[in-house]
């Protein structure tokens, strides 16, 4: 008997266009589409047009240097930076992001550095970023586990009474797990101060959305958690910016979570071991290629006389210097200790775990030795 009761779903009712205020070809959109929201100001735009550049370098260059063999694997977000740029500019220097394994950009622009970013591709740490210092949590590779730590962090700051808020980032797989929903539940409940944001590429993996679930939109699915939903063209970083901004000033006013869907897609594979040929259609790729995020916004600049060639080439050179230093820390050989295994388990060392780094410190000694002789 065959388990496979799937069936072609023949949708009742269409998903409703996303909300924009930059369309496909640079314009302003008329209000009908903007669902209230206003354009940020053009000196708010410039900064986050210059952002998205340096992070698509950074993408770029760490992409080839998988291909080379220097990092283990890379999960690309080309494509998806209107998403990732707009949730860090809408957090505060005190809020908290918790990103997922694909958000490396988002670390960059948050400002950490190359080479701790891709300390754990590369295989040298599991993370290799102070949390505290960047308020950013460990990029989850498991899906949606981040979730339900962001809504613990958001309530602990309401119980604190501090104006801290959580921002976490999502694929559309990562709603499939019962982890998001029951982030979603229990930080509607207690009105915890947390945004969600989905960046819905399309594919969990060579999962296509319409697999996944049968609802219209990802943010249809807000309602019945009783909290706010938008769904956003997650390439358009001006309503990006401002949805996810006004979802921020929600939570930090005590109003509670939002859930945003920014429709986005995956141009690179998965991973470096993926071959999204075996499940997607190159010409979509090409469709979705021509909606790039950063040439909408650059032609929005440009017509409004806010990016100037010569603006545009220090972000230019700004973006290779920063590819440049990424390469250089890469070809550093890593010092690695086994012995930091045992590092950072547990706030007192306990007895058990004392011996067996005096075990393992024993035997590496041994092994100097032999090899000195």
């Amino acid at each position: 008997m065959s388990l496979n009761v799937e069936s072609t779903r023949i949708p009742t009712v269409l998903a409703p266009p996303p909300l924009r205020l930059i369309d496909d070809a640079g314009h302003a959109v008329d209000d009908s589409q903007t669902g209230g929201f206003e354009l940020p100001a053009p000196e708010t735009l410039l900064g986050l047009y210059r952002q998205m550049v340096i992070a698509r370098r950074f993408d770029v260059q760490v992409t080839a240097l998988t291909r080379q063999g220097r990092l283990a694997t890379y999960p690309s977000a080309l494509g998806q930076e209107a998403c990732e740029i707009a949730a860090v500019a809408a957090l505060e220097s005190g809020d908290w992001l918790f990103p997922t394994y694909r958000d490396s950009i988002a670390l960059l622009t948050r400002g950490v550095k190359p080479e701790h970013i891709l300390a754990s591709f590369r295989g040298d740490w599991h993370s290799g970023y102070d949390y505290h210092e960047h308020r950013i949590a460990p990029q989850a590779t498991p899906l949606a586990t981040q979730a339900l730590h962001a809504v613990g962090l958001a309530t602990a700051a309401k119980l604190k009474r501090d104006s801290t808020v959580a921002l976490t980032l999502l694929g559309d797989g990562a709603t499939s797990e019962g982890d998001a929903h029951e982030a979603f539940n229990f930080a509607a409940v207690w009105q915890a101060p947390v945004v969600f944001l989905v960046q819905n590429n399309q594919f969990a993996i060579s999962v296509p959305l319409d697999k996944q679930m049968a609802c219209r939109t990802i943010a249809d699915k807000a309602i019945g958690y009783g909290m706010p939903g938008f769904f956003v063209d997650g390439n358009d970083v001006a309503a990006m910016f401002a949805v996810t901004s006004a979802a921020v000033d929600r939570a930090r006013a005590g109003q509670g979570p939002t859930l945003i869907e920014g429709l986005t897609y995956r141009i690179e594979a998965h991973t470096n071991s993926d071959d999204p040929s075996r499940y997607r259609n190159a010409a979509d790729v090409d469709v979705w290629r021509g909606r790039d995020p950063i040439e909408r916004l650059e032609k929005y600049l440009v017509s409004e006389g806010a990016l100037s060639e010569a603006e545009r080439a220090s972000i230019t050179e700004e973006a290779e210097a920063m590819a440049a230093a990424t390469r250089a820390c890469m070809t550093v050989k890593a010092v690695v200790d086994p012995l930091e295994l045992f590092d950072h388990v547990y706030a007192s060392p306990r007895p058990a775990l004392a011996e067996q780094r005096a075990a393992l410190a024993d035997e590496l000694a041994e092994d100097e030795m032999g090899d000195e002789r």
